[in-house]
């Protein structure tokens, strides 16, 4: 017998994970990619690229395009075009600071995000199809991956990443 999420709830059934918990799991990534931000000699953050990837400040400046607009769609059902060319400044200080006021208005956000809009199909950024929690998850495995690339980054210029698993 298929029980749909709704039913499970009138019926009183526990979820295996709440919004608070799915926020805390969301934000421990994001303290994760801060640390290699903070990692990343400055000289190289804007520049050094390995096998045509980007520079690593051009996949941060993906991330905040997702994440914010992201949290902000999940909240409103109002989404904006995907807008990758954001003004990260030219330091690691400016781009920490942007990551920084990310981390608040995803919080904020996140507050006016309706339950049901987890269980719902939206088309995230006009052009993304799938249901809310997996539009989230996708915003999460995005980060990792990009995040991954960094550690390759930093290995390549011998600078020890932060461990993975301390989020």
């Amino acid at each position: 017998m298929e029980i749909k999420n709704s039913e499970a709830v009138t019926k009183g059934s526990k979820a295996v994970i709440d919004r608070e918990q799915l926020l805390a799991h969301w934000q421990g990534h994001r303290a994760l990619t801060r640390r290699v931000i903070e990692a990343f000699p400055e000289e190289k953050l804007f520049g050094f690229q390995i096998g045509g990837m980007r520079p690593f400040s051009e996949m941060v400046k993906e991330l905040l395009a997702i994440a914010v607009p992201g949290a902000k769609g999940l909240a409103t059902n109002v989404w904006e075009k995907l807008n990758e060319e954001i003004d990260l400044g030219k330091s690691k200080a400016e781009i920490l600071y942007h990551w920084d006021q990310a981390t608040e208005d995803i919080n904020y956000w996140w507050s006016q995000i309706p339950l049901e809009r987890f269980q719902e199909e939206l088309l995230a950024f006009g052009q993304y199809k799938d249901k809310g929690f997996c539009t989230l998850l996708y915003f999460i495995d995005n980060e990792i991956h990009h995040r991954g690339q960094g550690y390759v980054y930093l290995r390549s210029l011998g600078v020890e990443p932060p461990s993975f698993w301390e989020r």
